[in-house]
């Protein structure tokens, strides 16, 4: 019989939550188009605006305010073709920890780009951030994701928020990972644009929002029909619309069920730190997301590493997944000062609203197992060497 796998790679994407999967079909049997004013559009129309309402609820914004997009990538670059064209934005601040959708986006966007550091735990320094926005003059917009999609470390939204602001410029949170994670209030955040992605959180592939602070000056990237209230042309995605909805609700639903998450998170470390001492967790020092661990060992290559979860029916990832199935050197850790022989070995590891107990037992047994490999290896090549064993530097865990 085939043992059924340990999937914890849900910050890469989740599975379709039931909710979702029946609000896709039932919206596949609906014929019209939601811009035709007949019986079939009227149909289509109140599915979408009924999720739209949903999204909304998630994340604390008013429905108006949220345009269905294809995901996030589409979104950060929807947002950075408003600031310039219709916020009279003339310069970018992007933290040193941003997705690669978001600072691909605010490169191609033809404006200056600023990298803004983060310290050791890889949070926004916002004194560094403070100094950036008064070096020079022109219009700003600060781009900080609220968690970040490899650590999980939340990120200070409001404060940057409240120093863009007090520059007089704006503020774009990305926002892909955070919900249906965390409570989200796009109010209280005091951003001004912020960015969601369907797939993180239980929703199909394929759809996002970008939420818009209303009363803000926006211009179409795509242009043509009128949809979504002429700021995204295209007809809708109906289906993949209706499945966030219906997503976005499940999740909001169960957002105390998310929290507990940490509990089998926290448990996962304590019992791999009580095996292999020089474990290493990124972000650990500071606010994570619930479900997400980032760790290494002197010694382990995260390449190998995967290959070997994966034979072990584990699934997690060395990072974001958006690296067409590569693994590189990771540019967050990088960013965080950590040396790059221990970010070398680093995996993540993020459960979702599927994971069990049993999943994390399986990758910790698995992990251990490569960590003992590697460590028995090392002992026997500086043995064989004649060499004595190295000084670890301590690293704090």
């Amino acid at each position: 019989m085939t043992m059924k796998r340990a999937y914890l790679d849900h910050n890469a994407t989740t599975p379709l939550r039931p909710a979702a999967h029946a609000a896709v079909l039932r919206a596949l049997e609906i014929t019209g188009n939601p811009s035709s004013v007949h019986t079939e559009g009227r149909a289509a129309r109140a599915l979408v605006e009924a999720a739209r309402r949903d999204v909304a609820a998630l994340a604390g914004a008013k429905p108006a305010e949220v345009i269905f997009t294809s995901g996030g990538t589409e979104a950060a670059r929807m947002a950075f073709h408003a600031a310039k064209t219709a916020q009279g934005i003339e310069r970018l601040i992007v933290s040193a920890v941003e997705h690669d959708a978001v600072l691909a986006s605010a490169e191609a966007s033809g404006l200056p780009v600023e990298i803004a550091p983060v310290d050791g735990n890889g949070r926004l320094d916002l004194n560094a951030l403070a100094s950036l926005l008064s070096a020079s003059d022109g219009k700003v917009l600060v781009a900080l994701m609220l968690a970040n999609n490899e650590t999980g470390v939340l990120q200070p939204i409001t404060e940057a928020a409240a120093l863009a602001h007090k520059a007089s410029g704006l503020l774009l949170c990305d926002a892909v990972q955070a919900a249906g994670k965390v409570p989200l209030d796009f109010t209280a955040l005091d951003a001004d644009m912020m960015m969601l992605g369907g797939h993180k959180l239980g929703a199909p592939l394929g759809i996002g929002a970008l939420v818009v602070r209303e009363g803000l000056p926006f211009a179409a990237d795509a242009v043509g029909g009128g949809q979504e209230m002429r700021r995204r042309a295209g007809s809708e995605n109906v289906s993949g619309i209706a499945g966030f909805g219906a997503a976005a609700r499940a999740a909001y639903d169960a957002l105390g069920e998310f929290a507990a998450l940490a509990d089998l998170r926290d448990e996962m470390e304590a019992r791999l730190t009580a095996a292999a001492p020089d474990a290493v967790f990124f972000g650990r020092g500071t606010q994570r997301l619930p479900n997400t661990s980032y760790v290494t060992a002197p010694g382990l290559d995260a390449e190998t590493l995967l290959m070997a979860l994966d034979l072990d029916g584990v699934a997690v990832s060395a990072g974001a997944a958006c690296s067409s199935g590569k693994v590189g050197r990771p540019r967050v850790l990088d960013a965080m000062g950590i040396d790059p022989v221990l970010a070398k070995g680093a995996v993540r590891v993020s459960l979702g609203w599927s994971s069990a107990a049993g999943d994390v037992e399986r990758f910790a047994e698995s992990w251990l197992r490569a960590y003992e490999r590697n460590r028995s290896k090392t002992y026997t090549d500086v043995y064989a060497s004649g060499a004595s064993l190295p000084r670890l530097a301590a690293v704090e865990s």
